[in-house]
């Protein structure tokens, strides 16, 4: 189907990936998994059930460390699951994060809770025969992991703001009832996890379609001047537009993503575009047309191309927008005024204009485990007996104990104090990111989480060596090219290309609204510090006032500005 006007076809004919195939056999996306569960002989799943286990919140993964020595002694992998839970806005009560800190330690091969920039938390190390186990703990407590892999619209994020506390519970609000409403509707995972009858009825997904969507879809609701949800990340942004301290409708920004393939010059970082403004009832409608149209219009033969920033450069994002006007029956009223001055977390205590008090601490790479000297697992656990408020995962993978009385400060704050989850963080250490990558990630090229906290060490040196060491970078490392460390929104963003080799992206800016360019491909550490020692020098020495890193590199010429992703990003 195609029309002149259109700059592309809006259906890409062809033959369909296998993808397709196995979601259309899936039945609605069961397949064999209740089986295989019990299929003792491998500690792993089986056929498609190895990607079908992602619709329901798992990827199935290996300790890479010893998969080479295992080999030699004609071992399997040791299979294990990694299971991301569903946490719209990442709000989680003291009682969920108690029982969550538990199966942790119990159940899984690595004891620790990973916070998420998807603003979730998930587990690394689940044997296969506690997979269904987990599911119920969740399950027990009010969670569940539907929906948070693979071809549907993920764990929604939402601005953590704990200052403007009416303003944040009515933006929450929304990013609940978009997760809900966009869920898929089969009742596979109550059958599978918890053991639910199956229903008579014929399954319908009246808004996802019996083949779900072409590829992953991520969703935001944006609270300005606040981007902590890095919103050019995502498919379908939702930025509030406050009066007098109230919500009344949305700007949608539709399109971004960051996730690139090596080599590959048809894929490529994308910002979202601008919409225009929606009033809040209008809110659902228009999100369900844009997956809908997303639906049936995203590229279905080649995955590489699936996602939605593609389907809008190819058929334009004024053809998609009146396509989504068609479906929800509105019209877009212009784009309301807002800015963004910020995108990191406020660490430290902060009041909120409801006279709570809320603590930001920060998690490197969001990792609470129990170190020597530094019980940060056990220190949440202790404050989560405690605490009355609620906890806050943040998209940059830090923890908000939100909704602290006066009363109960001080005992809150000698608790994070004593371990270890309060201390003198630098401002770069701070804004610094990085996937999970090795060992557990089986996409990885090159170490991210293990490597950033020593390359953050050396950018520190040679900052305070310039003179600006009280100053901070944006710097992300991804452990491969697909986006998950968002180092393609960052100032300074390495993409892991092989062990130990990194391509180097400069020119993004703080808060978030401007795509980097490649500097230096396939590097080393050294090379990488060494590069950054020369510009940060010059950054010190040249700079305007208040003038950010990205942006001196855009203005001095060290990189040209991405402008148009899809043809000038790879120049």
């Amino acid at each position: 189907m195609s029309n002149e006007k259109y700059p592309g076809p809006l259906v890409v004919e062809g033959k369909l990936s296998d993808a397709e195939r196995l979601k259309k056999q899936s039945n609605y996306l069961r397949g064999s998994i209740a089986s295989d569960l019990n299929d003792g002989l491998t500690g792993g799943f089986n056929g498609d059930n190895f990607l079908l286990i992602r619709f329901h919140g798992m990827y199935q993964q290996d300790d890479r460390d010893i998969r080479a020595e295992r080999a030699e002694q004609k071992l399997e992998p040791r299979h294990a699951m990694m299971l991301r839970c569903r946490l719209p806005g990442g709000i989680i009560t003291p009682a969920q994060w108690l029982a969550i800190d538990k199966f942790a330690a119990d159940n899984t091969l690595y004891g620790s809770i990973r916070l998420t920039n998807r603003q979730t938390f998930q587990f690394h190390g689940i044997l296969k025969g506690n997979v269904k186990p987990a599911h119920q703990m969740l399950h027990e407590v009010g969670l569940d992991a539907l929906a948070t892999a693979n071809d549907v619209n993920r764990n929604v994020l939402c601005t953590s703001n704990p200052v403007e506390s009416v303003l944040h519970q009515e933006a929450y609000e929304w990013a609940k009832k978009l997760s809900e409403h966009l869920l898929p509707r089969t009742r596979a995972y109550a059958e599978i996890w918890l053991d639910k009858e199956k229903v008579a009825t014929t399954d319908q997904e009246p808004i996802l379609g019996e083949t779900y969507l072409p590829r992953k879809f991520k969703t935001t609701v944006v609270v300005p001047p606040h981007n902590d949800v890095d919103l050019h990340a995502n498919d379908m942004n939702f930025v509030a537009i406050a009066e007098n301290g109230r919500l009344v409708g949305f700007n949608l920004l539709v399109g971004g993503g960051l996730s690139i393939e090596h080599g590959n010059k048809a894929t490529y970082a994308r910002t979202a575009s601008e919409f225009g403004f929606i009033p809040l009832d209008k809110t659902l409608a228009v999100a369900e047309a844009v997956v809908t149209t997303q639906r049936d219009w995203g590229n279905r033969t080649d995955r590489k191309n699936a996602k939605t920033k593609y389907t809008l450069e190819r058929v334009g994002p004024e053809v998609f927008k009146a396509e989504v006007e068609r479906r929800a029956g509105v019209t877009f009223a212009p784009t309301r005024p807002y800015e963004f001055t910020t995108r990191g977390d406020r660490f430290g205590w902060v009041k909120g204009i409801d006279n709570q008090w809320h603590l930001t601490l920060f998690i490197e790479n969001g990792r609470l485990l129990d170190y020597p000297g530094r019980a940060l697992k056990t220190g949440m656990a202790e404050i989560a007996r405690v605490h009355r408020g609620d906890f806050r995962l943040t998209a940059n993978q830090n923890l908000i104990v939100a909704g602290v009385a006066e009363a109960d400060k001080a005992q809150i704050e000698q608790l994070a104090v004593s371990h270890g989850l309060m201390e003198n963080v630098s401002h770069q250490r701070e804004n610094s990111m990085a996937c999970v990558s090795f060992p557990t990630c089986p996409l990885a090229m090159a170490e991210a989480e293990r490597f950033l906290p020593q390359f953050v060490n050396r950018l520190e040196e040679l900052m305070s060596a310039h003179g600006v060491g009280d100053e901070h970078i944006v710097l992300r490392v991804t452990g491969c090219p697909n986006g998950c460390g968002r180092a393609l929104l960052a100032e300074v963003g390495l993409v892991g290309k092989a062990p130990g080799r990194y391509n180097l992206h400069l020119g993004g800016n703080r808060i978030g609204t401007r795509i980097p360019r490649m500097f230096r491909e396939n590097i080393t550490e050294d090379e990488i510090i060494a590069t950054l020692d020369e510009l940060v020098g010059r950054w010190a020495q040249e700079r305007q006032p208040e003038e950010g890193f990205g942006d001196f590199t855009i203005r001095s010429g060290v990189v040209a500005p991405v402008l148009d992703p899809a043809r000038d990003f790879w120049q």
